[in-house]
Parts: C-alpha cells; structure tokens; sequence
C-alpha cells in the first residue's frame, strides 16, 4: 500500500470546495480528496502550526485516544465507491506485550486531521490510486515546476474511466505549483 503525505490543500475554482491532494512519497501520482471547509482548516492549523487557545476537535480525539492508552500507528484511505472516499484509523492500545490493533471507520478528513496531529504515515490503498489517482505527464510535470501551464492532451478511454468521480475537479485546477509543498 502506497504511502502518501499531504502536498496541499486548495479550493476548487469551480465550486469553492476544498480538495486535500495527497502526493505518494516515492513517485509521481497524486489524490485529490474534497473535504469540509472545517476539516480543511483542522489540517491546515495543524500544518501551518498555528497554536489555538483549547484543543479542535481533532486534538480532543487524539487526546482521549491517548488517555485511553491507545495509540494512532497510521490511517488508510481504504476505499472509493459511488464518488465517495473511506478511510481507516489504524489504533494499538494495551500493554506492549500484549497490544491489540482495531482499525475504525473514518471520513478520510477526519483521519487526515488525526494524521498530521499524531505525525503517523497516510497510506491509500492501491485500488483507490487506480480509480482516482491522477498522474502527470513529463510534459505537465515540467510545466508545473516552471509555474507555467500547457494544453491538456485528452485522457485516453481508461484514464477517463478511473478519473470519472474527478472529471469537472481536474480540469479546474491550477497545477502551476504542485509538488512543492513543504514535504517535497
């Protein structure tokens, strides 16, 4: 299963929605996931490192988890069905030599907050890449790192197939700066 981390967080020109993009850590493919507008802002706080006066709610989840005697060991983005995402948190609790695992249903903002408060690695499962991962071209790549933007070349049968939950999303964004996010 492929590990990712958060490349950004934008908001869709075309609806004013928030998409988090998850870029894999050793190649070039990248998720695009719509989120709420407060789970937006939990990841980014805890991203830019802005300190708040009393725990988000994200921080509270963490916190009871971590009073519980559990710990966050990592979360998964584990499905795609009808356009929507299904995620994971990965939970060990009891002693260390007898820890038990659970894994919990989750919205994937809700389990990208937990993440990047907990500092655990994003994994996607490798069937939601294929249905929904976006990889660019060595011509867009190179586009994207000089900030300037090329014509798009149509996706061939499959790719608009995989990318169906994505089509209006895709052809909105700017990717002039993508890949250079703190991680990169």
């Amino acid at each position: 299963m492929p590990e990712m981390y958060i490349d950004s967080i934008r908001l869709s020109p075309m609806n004013y929605q928030r998409v988090v993009i998850l870029k894999e850590k050793d190649a070039d493919r990248y998720l695009p996931i719509w989120i709420g507008q407060f789970e937006a802002d939990a990841i980014a706080v805890k991203l830019q490192e802005v300190k708040v006066p009393r725990p988000l709610t994200h921080d509270l989840l963490g916190n009871v988890i971590d009073a519980m005697g559990g710990i966050v060991k990592s979360v998964v983005v584990s499905d795609l069905q009808n356009d929507t995402f299904y995620a994971k948190i990965i939970l060990e609790y009891g002693d260390n030599t007898n820890g038990h695992s659970k894994e919990v249903d989750s919205r994937p903002s809700d389990a990208l907050a937990l993440a990047v408060r907990t500092n655990v690695p994003i994994f996607v499962d490798e069937g939601v890449l294929s249905k929904a991962g976006v990889q660019l071209d060595e011509e867009a790549e190179k586009a994207a790192e000089a900030g300037q933007s090329t014509p798009d070349a149509p996706p061939g049968e499959d790719e608009l197939r995989g990318m169906s939950a994505f089509a209006d999303f895709v052809e909105g964004l700017d990717l002039g700066d993508l890949g250079k996010g703190p991680n990169s």
